[in-house]
């Protein structure tokens, strides 16, 4: 069976922590270029959808990419404290589709390979799983804000890279349903996927030094010089 895919990619206008970052320029092109293109890219996204309250972005994605559908945010879903969640279920009850992936401009790294690796393999276990999320793995001993120990024992030091791995959720992709959406108000349903995704791809853009250390790795990536990455 052959099932539709709508990409979201929200993005606003400001940010609070690197200004206009959604559309600065990143190795030559706004930021967001570069996710849209490699959604572009994908053999299952059948539809791309931008939610947005950035009369900048608005303007310039219809210049470059005529062929996605722009949403323009609702005045009451635009304070920066509005769960993403809320902004989701109102961009789904427009588009149609039988599954969503949501990602982020601020993953410029995310590939087209590993977005096509992740649908293919949400789709081959559907409906035992109803969702999927990419995941950072981390071997590391964590402690808590008391000073406990989180996933090893302090009495028996091993190795980092023998420690029992953790995830961490790093936000590059979901893949969910309109019903999960709606019935949990999370796009994690009952049943996810964890989908792990290397360090270089998850590198997400937060604050200053984020974008420009993934833009320096984008760019020896690009000319490479840096295959290893």
């Amino acid at each position: 069976m052959t099932y539709s895919i709508a990409a979201i990619v929200p993005m606003r206008h400001d940010s609070e922590r690197v200004p206009g970052k959604n559309y600065r320029l990143f190795a030559g092109k706004p930021l967001y270029h570069h996710v849209i293109n490699n959604l572009l890219n994908s053999s299952y996204v059948n539809t791309i959808v931008i939610d947005t309250d950035s009369p900048v972005i608005m303007s310039d994605a219809s210049q470059y990419f005529p062929q996605i559908t722009i949403l323009e945010r609702p005045v009451h879903l635009r304070d920066g404290a509005i769960p993403m969640n809320d902004i989701l279920l109102n961009t789904v009850r427009q588009i149609s589709a039988d599954f969503y992936l949501q990602t982020h401009s601020t993953n410029p790294l995310l590939s087209t390979a590993t977005i096509d690796q992740a649908i293919s393999r949400f789709f081959a276990s559907y409906p035992v799983n109803d969702s999927l999320f990419t995941v950072t793995r981390m071997q590391a001993r964590l402690w808590d804000g008391l000073a406990r120990a989180i996933n090893h024992n302090p009495a028996m030091l091993i190795r980092t890279q023998d420690l029992p791995p953790v995830y961490e959720e790093n936000s590059c992709m979901y893949l969910f349903n309109r019903t999960t959406l709606e019935t949990r108000h999370n796009r994690i349903g009952e049943r996810p996927i964890l989908h792990e995704i290397d360090r270089y791809e998850a590198c997400d853009i937060d604050e200053e030094i984020d974008f420009r250390l993934a833009e320096q790795l984008y760019i020896l990536k690009r000319d490479g010089i840096s295959d290893d990455l």
